[in-house]
């Protein structure tokens, strides 16, 4: 049985208050305050070094805020304990090497054998777990192939599989689409919608992509060093922190499906 620790108390899973964050002197987030609610599709978005990166890595405890305080399913970060509870795909996630003979069910795997405690060798439900989270990918079909024969948009949806193989509250994602033709970006991004619709899924992903905006997300966290926008699809669509970011003439047309 799962401690209580790990469930989280309510709605929120993610509480960020008043954060700060320095490279040295160089001050990159301030006093940076939002909730994650359970079921939000929530894209991270902003200009290039506005702290998108940064803020994710805060999430997952792997870097440490100068000020703030950072609360996951119901646990300060600091001393949160339950990450078989949180999947993650970062960035250049696809970047496999040729020559590693690796399949698609031992990456997958390796997001069992991660949340596990000695022995780590994979159990019958380990390996069910593992072929579900490709099913749930459209992966399944390719358990026995090396990763590296695989497109990008492919060796995608495995990692994402990895990443949810451990029946994950939370779902982060940091520039997923990256190195992706468009076609599989589409594909990836309706992945993302049916695993947060079907599977309430909380998904919260960093991206330069507005596009993705528009058609999947229903929340939006808008950043500039500050949090210059934190609200519902709908109205990041009609705001000035949208105009702002898209060039021209073009729009967001407020529409989700």
């Amino acid at each position: 049985m799962r401690s209580n620790e790990c469930q989280g108390r309510d709605k929120v899973q993610v509480s960020i208050r008043n954060l700060y964050f320095f490279y040295g002197e160089q001050l990159i987030l301030e006093d940076i305050s939002f909730d994650i609610l359970q079921g939000d599709f929530l894209a991270i978005v902003g200009p290039n070094g506005s702290g998108k990166t940064t803020l994710l890595k805060i999430i997952l405890g792997l870097l440490k805020p100068a000020k703030g305080s950072v609360t996951l399913l119901g646990s300060d970060i600091s001393k949160f304990s339950c990450w078989h509870l949180i999947g993650y795909v970062p960035q250049k996630a696809t970047h496999v090497d040729p020559l590693f003979p690796i399949s698609v069910a031992e990456v997958v795997g390796l997001g069992r054998i991660a949340a596990k405690k000695f022995p780590h060798w994979l159990t019958q439900k380990d390996r069910e777990a593992v072929f579900h989270a490709l099913e749930l990918v459209g992966m399944a079909s390719f358990l026995n192939r090396k990763i590296s024969d695989l497109s990008g948009g492919q060796q995608q949806r495995v990692f994402i599989a990895r990443a949810i193989v451990n029946n994950p509250k939370i779902l982060f994602l940091d520039e997923p689409a990256t190195g992706i033709d468009s076609t599989a970006q589409e594909e990836f991004y309706d992945l993302l919608d049916k695993l947060n619709r079907e599977n309430e899924l909380t998904v919260v992903m960093v991206t330069h992509d507005i596009g993705v905006v528009n058609k999947h997300v229903n929340k939006v966290a808008c950043l500039n060093r500050k949090l210059v926008f934190h609200g519902t699809h709908e109205e990041f669509c009609s705001s000035a922190e949208a105009r702002a970011l898209i060039p021209g003439e073009h729009h967001l047309v407020v529409h989700r499906h």
